[in-house]
């Protein structure tokens, strides 16, 4: 049972294994990691060719197949071990290489089966895109098997990404939070993304999570959770990742290397009046404590620092993305001289990685000017004016 006392919700896998005949037969390819699970916990690969299904090859994201690696690694293995699979590590394969991979593995259909966590930035979303775009050049029907938002689906937030800013943390104008599914967010690159890219829609068939509304977040919906990614262990870090993920682009940690990763942020220069200040902003649903940590690992791995912990209060009234960006400008008010952002990543990527994320250099120039970047936040979108109603599948 959920935790208000409806019935679980039943994923769209639980319901192809039960009938395999929604994928729409021929030669299956899965899209998953270890996250495509049953509501029992069994991996849906097995489980399909239990039910019959002809699974022919399995195709995996960023972090891999078994979700084993970090941020901006793929996956290694090349057969998974329980079914024999073939094994097709789809990150940072996009264009001709990606519909090369398509036809070269044999199948004539691809069903998507990874869990979200609601935020655009957060790649598996675009995983599924590129493949949309690639199935769509290359005639391979796509069937997505639908989860829940573990954020629920009823508030958006954030300024819809201006396509100048592209990137492979967004490539279609999505806001920061979403508050779509991903069979939703499907419905919405086929109508009016994928056709820019690839000339046409992609034969789409979704298959509905039963029983899931839009107010349910992952807490309530009766399912397990299943970390997506090794930094977003659980549903409390997904309420916050959303804003706290920003804190990516900038020189402090967002808790990488900590048992809380997103849940913290510090930085070797931070004192004691960061944490009172973030108070005074009272800021809806979320309280701040002090704290000192050491990352074991990524950014000021080894090395003390002082920072604040994000206790979110009230998850209905919480909003992660105006929670960062007020983060943000108190930490450029205070410490002006040793508050930075960091370019990308990616040694060809010379832009400011916030720039990626927040999908423009708005934010990050509001901020520099001294001027107040909260009006950028406001107001959240919800689904329904962002999206348009033809592409919600939920109430």
């Amino acid at each position: 049972m959920s935790a208000d006392g409806r019935g679980a919700v039943r994923t769209g896998s639980a319901r192809l294994c039960a009938s395999p005949g929604l994928a729409g037969g021929g030669r299956l390819g899965l899209v998953t990691n270890h996250t495509g699970v049953l509501p029992d916990l069994r991996p849906l690969a097995p489980a399909l060719l239990e039910a019959g299904a002809r699974l022919v090859a399995l195709f995996g994201p960023e972090h891999g197949l078994h979700g084993s690696g970090q941020a901006g690694e793929g996956g290694t293995a090349r057969t998974d071990p329980v079914t024999g699979l073939p094994v097709h590590d789809t990150y940072r394969c996009t264009g001709e290489r990606l519909d090369k991979l398509l036809t070269g593995s044999g199948v004539d259909t691809l069903v998507y089966d990874l869990q979200d966590v609601g935020a655009r930035f957060y790649t598996y979303v675009w995983t599924m895109f590129d493949l949309m775009v690639s199935a769509a050049r290359t005639g391979v029907r796509f069937v997505v098997a639908d989860r829940p938002n573990p954020l629920g689906g009823l508030v958006g937030e954030g300024p819809l990404l201006d396509p100048r800013w592209a990137s492979f943390v967004g490539r279609a104008p999505v806001p920061v939070r979403h508050g779509l599914t991903c069979g939703e967010l499907a419905r919405w690159f086929n109508a009016r993304a994928v056709p820019e890219l690839a000339g046409r829609s992609v034969g789409l068939t979704v298959i509905e999570a039963a029983g899931w509304t839009r107010d349910l977040d992952a807490g309530a919906t009766g399912l397990p959770w299943v970390a997506p990614s090794p930094n977003m262990p659980t549903p409390a870090t997904a309420a916050v990742y959303p804003g706290t993920c920003l804190f990516e682009g900038t020189n402090l940690s967002e808790g990488r290397g900590t048992t809380q990763p997103f849940e913290i942020v510090g930085a070797p220069y931070l004192d004691g009046r960061f944490a009172p200040a973030l108070a005074e902003l009272a800021l809806p649903g979320v309280r701040f404590r002090e704290l000192h940590f050491v990352p074991a690992f990524h950014k000021h791995a080894g090395q003390p620092l002082r920072g604040v912990q994000l206790h979110v209060t009230d998850r209905a009234a919480f909003r992660p993305v105006l929670t960062a960006v007020a983060m943000l400008a108190t930490l450029r008010r205070l410490y002006p001289a040793d508050f930075a952002w960091r370019t990308a990543g990616d040694p060809t990527e010379h832009r400011h990685f916030v720039d990626l994320l927040w999908g423009s250099d708005r934010l990050r120039h509001t901020i520099d000017a001294g001027e107040d970047p909260l009006p950028l936040c406001d107001p959240p979108a919800p689904p329904r004016e962002w999206a348009g109603d033809d592409v919600l599948l939920y109430r």
